[in-house]
């Protein structure tokens, strides 16, 4: 059996919002295992930063758990939280925006080594280990944000990301900043450094090409709620979900042969957190809606132990 790193269980997130409650994420449950690629994919709206944001520890979490290797997060000591943050890191969508201007690539990547307790000396034959990871020569330390192209940016944020040693790395939009050519760069480098540090990484996406290249399994998010997880061939080979189903019918047509194939596209608008609809949340969109879906949120459907779907069409089945 595969050893778990991360275990969300009934997860929820709720705010307060004027006299109403936005459930940015409500009741998600599901695992990554050591190792493993995980694809976090939904539409703008649908929770997955903040779900980012509460496995992190960066939200703190409404009701449920998140368990990071044998320690629930809502439940830990202030010892315990400090050597979990030695093990996860993060790397951020404009790595830009996330990098302070005045300082030079060393200090950005020293910083976070030195709050550790790590002396400047060490921390400083961290940094350079950590370019040479990423393919990158040491005489970039001394560079400055504005210097550096938004590949370059990137690789220096993974830099400092990996150079804290980390077990688990979340990755928020890590290529919709870049250009075509260089995403696939950085997609082979996250793919080299997962293998060679054994690296578990969470990776958040609109591009559901790069969860098909990158990802081992994928978690579909509408809405706050996880309404698919299941290996990667079968959720975009065969999406069970008719949300999974719309966003893959959204992807364009690469083959001139399919060109002609009828698709069926979502049509209407994207639903709000906050104004939530009664039952199911895609209702309001799926051609297949029943009263059911109309009356109460479908229950998990195991397809598999490694496939789950909420939905009531594949309770029928």
């Amino acid at each position: 059996m595969p050893e778990v790193a991360i275990e969300v269980k009934n997860l929820k997130k709720y705010f307060r919002n004027g006299d109403g409650t936005v459930k940015a994420v409500d009741d998600v449950s599901f695992h990554i295992n050591k190792g493993e690629i995980v694809g976090l994919v939904g539409e703008s709206g649908s929770g997955k930063t903040t779900l980012a944001r509460t496995i992190l520890g960066l939200t703190k979490i409404t009701d449920g758990a998140v368990i990071f290797d044998g320690v629930d997060m809502g439940k830990a000591t202030h010892k315990q939280m400090k050597e979990l943050r030695h093990k996860v890191s993060v790397v951020f969508q404009d790595p830009a925006a996330n990098l302070n201007p005045r300082e030079t690539v060393l200090s950005s990547i020293t910083r976070p080594l030195i709050l550790q307790g790590m002396s400047k000396k060490e921390a400083k034959g961290k940094a350079e280990e950590a370019l040479k990871l990423v393919k990158m020569d040491s005489e970039y330390l001394y560079s400055y944000p504005h210097q550096l192209s938004g590949g370059q940016l990137q690789r220096i944020a993974i830099a400092r990301a990996v150079a804290i040693q980390p077990q688990v790395m979340i990755l928020d939009e890590p290529t919709s900043a870049l250009d075509i050519s260089v995403q696939a760069q950085i997609l082979n480098l996250l793919l080299e450094l997962q293998e060679k540090l054994n690296l578990t990484y969470l990776v958040i996406t609109h591009d559901l090409n790069v969860i098909r290249y990158i990802s081992d399994r994928v978690a579909v998010m509408y809405l706050g709620r996880l309404v698919e997880y299941g290996p990667t061939e079968e959720v975009i080979g065969n999406p069970r979900h008719p949300y999974t189903q719309g966003l893959m019918a959204a992807l364009p047509i690469l083959n001139p042969r399919d060109r002609d194939k009828k698709k069926d596209m979502m049509v209407t608008e994207p639903g709000s957190l906050i104004d939530l609809p009664k039952g199911c949340h895609f209702h309001p969109r799926c051609p297949y809606a029943t009263e059911a879906c109309r009356e109460a949120f479908p229950e998990n459907v195991q397809i598999t132990p490694e496939y789950q779907v909420a939905c009531y069409l594949q309770q029928k089945n």
